[in-house]
This record gives C-alpha cells, structure tokens and sequence, in this order.
C-alpha cells in the first residue's frame, strides 16, 4: 500500500508567557492517520474551535513544524522541505483552501492577475510559459469548478458572489494540479444557500481528478454528506474515528453524541 500522507504518531506544543509565566499549551496530541495514493478520499477534520484541527491542518501544509512524530507526504517529511525549489514542487501537490475568500484575494487587485500570477510561478518550473499557456491552464481550473477566464476576467473581488469568490479560490489551488487539498471552513464565509454547491464540488473533484481532501469542519451535516472517513478531535485528541456514515449514525463517545445532538437538522433523523 502506497501512502499519499502519513501522520505519525504526531503532536504541537506551545509555548505562551514570558520568562516567569511561560506556560506550554499541547494543541495536537499524538495525532496518527493515513491517506492511501491510490484512493481519492474526503477525509473530515471535525470538531469545535479550540480542537486543533486548525493546527493539525498547518502541519500538514508545513506551516507549522511538529513538537512530535512526523508528517510524510508521498514518503517525504514535510519538515525537511526547506529550499525554495523543493517548497514549491511540495505546494505543487498539496493546496490550502482558506476559510474567508474575501481575505484571500486583495480587493483592490483584480482576481485573474492572482490566477495568471499561480500559473506563472508554478508552470515555470518546466519552462517559461507563454501568455496563452497561461491563460488556458487557468481557464481549464475555472471550468472544474463551473467557471470560466471570460467570467472572472478583469472583475475585482467585490464584482463576485461570495460562492464565485470561494470557486474562484478553489479553481486557483487546482492549477497546480495538486493531489491533496487542504479546505479550512471553506464555506463557514459562504451564504447558506450556497454551501451544499462548494460541498458538492469537492465530492465532484475528488471523482473527476482523483483528488484527495482535507476537510477541516465544525459543520457536522456537511461533513456526513460529504465525507468518506472522519476524525472528530477535542482538545487535541482524535475522540472517535471511522467510516463516516458509521460513526455519525451511531457515535460512541459522548463528545461526538453532544456534537450530533447539537445539530438542528432532520439531516441525522
């Protein structure tokens, strides 16, 4: 078995204070869990603030270095990824999708420069690219989440729904053509009567491209749509685990019971 990501055995500590109140805060505790190369999957993070899927989110990114254990991404230890070149081949297959689409692009820069400039950068390794390459790798990662250049062309952020905002940055983290998507809350920003679209578009890519995601939640109903596998973390710890489905329908520990009985929907009825 081929692994796409490896967590293991990994954990976060800390440090807050000064010199005499310095105290050490454990956000991730020994966290394990793997993601197999050859099958695509939506694997759930789920779990209230504070929980540290946020945390655990960065180090699988490489934001953030574990205190603990290690990150493997495609056998290679995501803290030993330091030179320029080797981050950005490692960012090539693993993008973040953040939770505030209006944070992500500058409202005063118009959004298809933010595309042209990922595409330029990351099509460089290979060669220079030309204008028209460019422009068509970006339209072909608009059209896979439903949008087009022609759409998004010279428009600022504010010329754009929240939910065209939030494709557009999912459109952006797919030029690369990545194997593994990172998705922080990526429609806790976006109005209610979009959500289930952004949701319905991960389920879609990880089909059409074979494309593993992270989804980091406090959303229970979308995360049992969604997902195939779940963790739920509290404080730090993974509490329940499992097929997702499985482990919503009947949870066993009473922080996932607390968890489902807070939901109003008929979702879990």
């Amino acid at each position: 078995m081929s692994l796409l990501l490896d967590i293991d055995h990994v954990g976060k500590t800390f440090t807050q204070g000064g010199l005499l109140s310095r105290r050490s805060i454990e956000a991730v505790k020994d966290i394990s869990l793997q993601i197999e190369a050859e099958r695509p999957e939506i694997l759930s993070v789920v779990g209230e603030s504070g929980s540290g899927k946020s945390t655990l989110a960065a180090m699988v990114l490489g934001q953030q270095l574990p205190t603990r254990g290690r990150v493997l991404f495609d056998g290679v230890d995501v803290a030993s990824i330091r030179s320029g070149a080797d981050r950005r081949a490692f960012m090539a297959k693993v993008q973040p999708v953040l939770q505030n689409p209006f944070e992500a692009f500058n409202p005063l820069k118009r959004v298809d420069r933010y595309l042209f400039a990922t595409a330029a950068n990351f099509m460089a390794a290979t060669g220079k690219p030309t204008r028209q390459e460019i422009e068509a790798r970006v339209d072909r990662a608009l059209v896979e989440v439903g949008l087009t250049l022609a759409e998004v062309r010279g428009r600022f952020p504010h010329e754009l729904s929240g939910g065209q905002l939030q494709r557009t940055a999912i459109a952006r983290a797919l030029i690369p053509d990545p194997r593994l998507l990172v998705a922080d809350e990526p429609v806790s920003m976006v109005d209610a009567s979009l959500r289930m679209s952004i949701v319905n578009l991960f389920s879609s890519l990880r089909d059409r491209l074979g494309l593993s995601i992270i989804y980091i939640t406090h959303d229970l109903a979308t995360a049992y749509y969604i997902s195939d596998r779940i963790i739920i973390m509290k404080k730090g710890e993974v509490v329940e685990r499992g097929n997702a489905r499985e482990v919503l329908d009947n949870p066993q520990h009473p922080y996932s019971i607390a968890l489902k009985n807070a939901v109003l929907t008929p979702d879990f009825a």
